[in-house]
């Protein structure tokens, strides 16, 4: 769980006074790695998963299961017979997490970018199950699960051995400081979050209705105009706006939480989201061509002589917090960073309109003319002598021009907003082990560059909610059912360190120097939450062929990216592009959350990166991208440019872990070799993060998605124009050979870099509006209409392409054809085997609570099926998990010592008892036979022969 040093960490109050030195140190270690790696290329594709697992003792007398705080030590035991192990090409690395009663597992070396190495996945998961059951005591279990579903309902007695709830640490209600970790950042980041937010973390959880939910029998009660059925008609697909439980809160206590609907008609009703607004560049003066950015209010970029009249900016009125009080405001900061003006520092001409309609943006399109870089008279300061070829607009203007009015964007709720609320009694939670306690499946690929890596991370950014929704496995908190199916957003709050003034919530909290934007900047986001800004670089064939390389034009950038302007200036002047510079500057709008003793001015920012790593490790969003790690010796391991894959959830079987692990792996793939585009604006994507955690979201939801990840054939931006998809001639039942050239995948590198080089402009004001439509999971994963060919099918037809071998595919055929049931609602999620194994327990009394005895049940069996001793088809369909053969779980030495006498004695009467000696038989060849005959009494299992290679 990101960086794990060694040392003695600060109080939070120590430490504050380092925050500015950490922060700049910071920017400074990035910009040195990046000067030092930037050039990196041709690596190989290399990859990992990552498995984090829980482990909880059984009292099978009392039916109780407890947390088994036996983590460290499990752990080194664990690491102790893998080095005992070198001789095995296969093995496990096993790291600490944040609860002492987990442990993480990886591979002990990544796969390869061979398809044999897809078969690697499962085996070396089994191998890494068994090892860790090897390692546990005849009472412990370690299923792999997402969640302990009885975390903080049990008070003292809830772990193994028991811990007193409470402490200065979590200065919890419901679990206590020792089922933290033993590691000293664990307990220093929990401890500091909460500080820094100045009160204690609130995850506030809706509850699952059932028939007799006392919550909902009293809420129904007392405010029956609050409960009525759902907001969408049924009582699922509801929406919980994770991270923005505040409102509902200061209004109704933190035992509710206000709820939306997750298909509704407006769509930023339903999510209260805060988008960047639509402005065209409308210059009303004679001869003026447009406006020059601004890289701060008043600072003119000459170079970059853009946009121009007729262009749609996307932005968002700064607020004066944000910026000192400058002429020609308001500003609009831009989603790529830079600043236009509404109107001239006369305050005369206007130069900006916010566009609140698709006609808006229609005519736009129709009266915009050829841009084309360099043309005369861009535009302009006003009467800035020093500014040759800028034009002044006093000379322009007539001293009678009508002014615009530009309103203020303000956060307030709209009505129709009010009217999509629904009040739901909440499970409440106040500590980071509740959210930090769960498990799950990561994945991280190595990409040939950086600009590799950046196009994945931005690709696999869309892709995050929807595969978090299709391996969904938290349906249970704190011993209550609830109302959502997926854990992200609780782990978002319980990490939540923001003050109240960066939350937007009304607060007598006083700026604070120290602090990054002095603790009042608003801050939109979680540290832990989907991801705010596309980092790779777009750019026109003119930027491309000039040294003019200073926009970036993504148009999906449609959400507020709070950056420390700062840093972003420092980015900037070292030569960093804009895309990347916004991206770090986002990152270091947060605090580091430990700092060491001893290791703050003393690293080396030449050659060390800790001081970055410590606030790019604490921001835990869908995707990280991840620069390579110094060499501190020249046998450390060359690591290049990764993007790490974050969202899923944690599997019941090995099988499913691998299945999905190999599918996004193959997905990156088909995204390069296919040259494929997944670009949807952001505001849809965080609206899909928080429809991916709505109960039976796999199989009733639907997502935004894009409807043409290839060039269209036909037809431009979508206005009155006929969409026809390249792969349209396919699907219609076309089985010509003939393949269009400009879309082969034997295209010339560099032209098929420069067109994805436009993917993030979206060429033709507002074409991503009709580039995404909403679609449920199986028409994302199995194909819509003859434009859309679904995931699963360009899987397929990648393994053809490269000639896949019978032997791999074969098992590939089963991973897809699982994820297809599932994608389609043949096989139910995780999430909802659980809840139904639940509300069809005996013990269980429709009340939402999970007792003891039915969390004793449930997690015996995710036991069983995952160590395949029981059968689970609603999950795994026709699937079945071979069982674990523990006596393959390490390697048996032949031993030379000797064997002491009675010991010799003790096996000689164990082979007396066979029936060959019973029968008088004594002679050498009855001792053969006896030999013979057990193993003919042993089952042997291909796997287990294979597994550990």
């Amino acid at each position: 769980m990101g960086l794990l040093k060694v040392g003695v960490p600060k109080k939070w109050e120590d430490s504050k006074s380092n925050l500015h030195y950490v922060r700049d140190a910071g920017v400074r270690q990035f910009i040195n790695t990046w000067n030092r790696v930037k050039d990196l290329k041709g690596d190989e594709l290399l990859w990992g998963d990552e498995i984090e697992y829980g482990i909880f003792e059984l009292d099978p007398s009392r039916k109780k299961i407890r947390l088994s705080l036996r983590g460290r030590e499990i752990m080194e035991d664990l690491n102790s017979q893998e080095q005992s192990h070198a001789h095995r090409s296969e093995g496990c690395n096993w790291v600490p997490e944040y609860g002492a009663w987990m442990v993480e597992a990886t591979p002990n070396r990544p796969y390869t970018g061979y398809t044999n190495d897809l078969l690697r996945v499962e085996r070396n998961m089994r191998l890494r199950r068994k090892r860790i059951l090897s390692a546990l005591k005849e009472n412990e279990i370690a299923p792999t699960v997402s969640t302990f579903p009885l975390l903080g309902a049990l008070g003292d007695d809830g772990s193994s051995p028991p811990t007193k709830v409470g402490g200065p640490i979590t200065n919890s209600e419901y679990i206590g400081d020792g089922i933290i970790n033993p590691h000293p950042r664990f307990g220093a980041l929990t401890q500091n979050i909460r500080k820094r937010r100045g009160e204690n973390v609130n995850i506030s959880v809706p509850l699952y209705r059932d028939s007799k939910t006392p919550e909902y029998l009293k809420l129904i009660k007392e405010k029956p105009h609050l409960a009525l059925g759902g907001c969408c008609g049924s009582d699922s697909l509801q929406l919980w706006r994770y991270g923005k439980g505040d409102p509902s809160r200061l209004k109704y206590g933190r035992d509710f939480v206000t709820v939306g609907c997750s298909s509704g008609s407006d769509i930023f009703n339903e999510s209260q989201q805060h988008t960047l607004k639509k402005w065209l560049v409308d210059v009303k003066c004679e001869g003026c061509k447009g406006l020059f950015y601004r890289s701060a209010p008043g600072v003119i970029i000459p170079d970059a002589d853009w946009p121009r009249n007729g262009d749609v900016v996307i932005g968002s009125l700064v607020s004066d917090l944000d910026l000192p009080e400058t002429k020609g405001g308001p500003w609009i900061r831009l989603q790529n960073g830079y600043y236009l003006p509404t109107r001239s520092d006369c305050g005369k001409v206007p130069f900006l309109k916010e566009i609140t309609s698709e006609r808006d943006g229609r005519v736009a399109v129709e009266k915009k003319s050829s841009p084309g870089l360099g043309a005369s008279k861009p535009i302009f300061l006003t009467g800035n002598e020093n500014n040759d070829g800028v034009a002044s607009l006093l000379d322009l203007v007539d001293e009678e021009t009508e002014v615009d009015t530009v309103q203020e964007e303000t956060p307030s709720m709209k009505k129709s907003e009010l009217d999509l609320e629904r009040l739901q009694p909440a499970i409440h939670m106040d500590a980071m082990a509740f959210g930090m306690g769960c498990c799950c499946l990561q994945v991280t690929f190595q990409a040939c560059d950086v600009e590799e890596s950046r196009f994945l991370y931005d690709q696999l950014a869309v892709l995050a909610p929807i595969m978090m929704a299709l391996t969904a496995s938290s349906p249970i908190f704190k011993g209550r059912l609830a109302d959502i199916d997926a854990r992200w957003g609780v782990i978002s709050e319980c990490v939540d360190c923001r003050s109240t003034k960066e939350r937007g919530c009304p607060s007598a909290f006083e700026p604070d120097d120290e602090m990054a934007g002095r603790g009042v900047r608003r801050i939109y986001k979680s540290r832990y939450d989907s991801m705010s800004t596309f980092i790779y670089q777009g750019m026109t064939e003119e930027e491309e062929s000039t040294s003019n390389k200073n926009r970036v034009l993504n148009v999906y950038n449609d959400i507020p990216v709070p950056i420390d302007e700062d840093k972003y200036k420092t980015l900037r002047a070292e030569g960093i592009d804009p895309a990347l510079s916004q991206h770090i500057s986002h990152l270091f709008i947060r605090d580091p959350l430990v700092v060491f003793e001893g290791a703050v001015e003393e690293v080396d920012d030449e050659t060390q990166t800790e001081h970055f790593e410590s606030i790019q490790s604490t921001n835990w969003q869908t995707v990280r991208w991840k620069p390579p790690p110094p060499r501190n010796s020249p046998n450390d391991p060359h690591i290049g440019w990764r993007t790490e894959f974050r969202s899923m959830e944690m599997q019941l079987t090995d099988f499913e872990n691998a299945a999905f692990a190999v599918f996004i792996t193959l997905i990156t793939r088909i995204i390069l070799v296919f040259d494929l585009n997944l670009y949807i604006p952001l505001s849809r994507i965080d609206l899909n993060m928080q429809r991916a955690h709505s109960r039976s979201a796999a199989s009733k939801g639907k997502f935004f998605f894009r409807r043409h990840m290839a060039e269209l054939e036909e037809g431009d931006d979508g206005f009155d124009k006929v969409y026809t998809s390249m792969f349209a001639s396919v699907l219609n039942g076309d089985n010509s050979e003939e393949i269009d050239q400009k879309n082969s995948t034997s295209a010339s590198p560099s032209s098929r870099r420069m067109k994805r080089k436009k993917r993030p402009l979206a060429q033709g004001a507002n074409s991503e509006e009709n580039s995404f439509e909403e679609m449920t999971m199986n028409e994302i994963m199995n194909g819509k209409g003859d434009y859309y060919p679904g995931l699963i099918p360009l899987v397929y037809a990648y393994l053809d392409y490269i000639n896949c071998d019978s032997i791999t595919m074969n098992q590939l055929t089963k991973y897809m054809e699982f994820i297809r049931k599932r994608a389609s609602g043949e096989l139910m999620t995780p999430a909802t085997w659980m809840r139904n194994f639940v509300r069809s327990h005996p013990s269980y009394k429709h009340d939402s609570v999970v007792s003891d005895e039915i969390a004793y049940d449930l997690m015996v069996a995710c036991k069983e099926i995952g160590e395949g001793t029981r059968e689970c088809p609603e999950v795994l369909g026709d699937i079945k998990i071979k069982p674990l053969s523990m006596d393959t779980a390490w390697d048996q030495k032949l031993e030379g010592g000797t064997v002491q006498n009675q010991e010799l004695l003790n096996l000689l009467k164990r082979y007396r008892k066979r029936n060959s000696f019973n029968q008088g038989g004594e002679s050498k060849l009855d001792w053969q036979e006896a030999g013979i005959e057990e193993s003919k009494n042993v089952e042997v299992k291909d796997d287990d022969i294979f597994e550990e290679g």
